[in-house]
């Protein structure tokens, strides 16, 4: 008796473990949870507003995506629409970026800590690409037309570089979490407050300490809005 006490205690310990395992933002466990961002209640995400105040503002954005946006000195415009701009988002696990590229401009190696993207390019041409986790760090990448298609698994290093000279991109990208996040490597690496020692990153990279002073010299300009 025991013994079969013990195989369901397990089972059931399994069973939790797997469906945290596979699951991307928390479930809804209602129709909605619109986030309630006044609350003083720190949670996963948010809050959930009353839904006797929810109206269809709370599920709405005048995000004007079809318009195009000025890029910065990487050449490259990531307009992100999540929880922070749509309330109604909160639990759905899901949001959507517009990604304007000028000529020669490149959304850089990145990483979304909470989501899986699927770009569809909607003008120009992309060069798309991403890294799989050591020790392998295989490489796939692909050129991509207007109306082509292109997966980043979750959590891994990926870039779009747009390899015209003379015409900008679009593109659009949606996202398997509410609030996805974004590491630009650089940034993080060489543009982190207080710096990273340069020891540290000199040993990292395999350089002299003054190239890692004149990177962390730079002006590591963030292209997410």
């Amino acid at each position: 008796m025991a013994s079969s006490s013990s195989f369901l205690l397990l089972a059931a310990l399994l069973a939790l473990v797997s469906s945290q395992v596979i699951a991307s933002d928390p479930s809804p466990l209602q129709d909605f949870c619109v986030a309630d961002k006044n609350s003083p209640v720190l949670v996963n995400g948010f809050v959930c507003k009353n839904p006797m105040y929810v109206n269809a503002d709370d599920f709405f954005k005048a995000a004007e995506l079809d318009k195009p946006r000025m890029t910065n000195k990487v050449g490259s415009n990531v307009t992100l629409i999540n929880v922070m701009q749509i309330a109604g988002l909160n639990t759905l696990g899901i949001s959507i970026a517009r990604i304007d590229y000028a000529p020669l401009g490149q959304n850089p190696p990145h990483t979304h800590p909470r989501a899986t993207e699927i770009l569809t390019v909607l003008e120009g041409t992309l060069y798309v690409g991403f890294v799989t986790s050591n020790p392998d760090n295989k490489f796939f990448s692909k050129v991509l037309n207007k109306g082509d298609v292109f997966v980043f698994p979750v959590g891994l290093i990926h870039f779009q570089f747009n390899p015209n000279p003379y015409k900008p991109a679009v593109a659009i990208a949606a996202l398997s979490s509410q609030n996805p996040g974004a590491i630009t490597i650089a940034n993080a690496v060489f543009g982190s407050k207080p710096p990273i020692s340069d020891d540290v990153l000199a040993k990292a990279f395999q350089v002299e300490k003054g190239t890692i002073d004149w990177l962390q010299a730079q002006f590591w300009e963030n292209n997410h809005n």
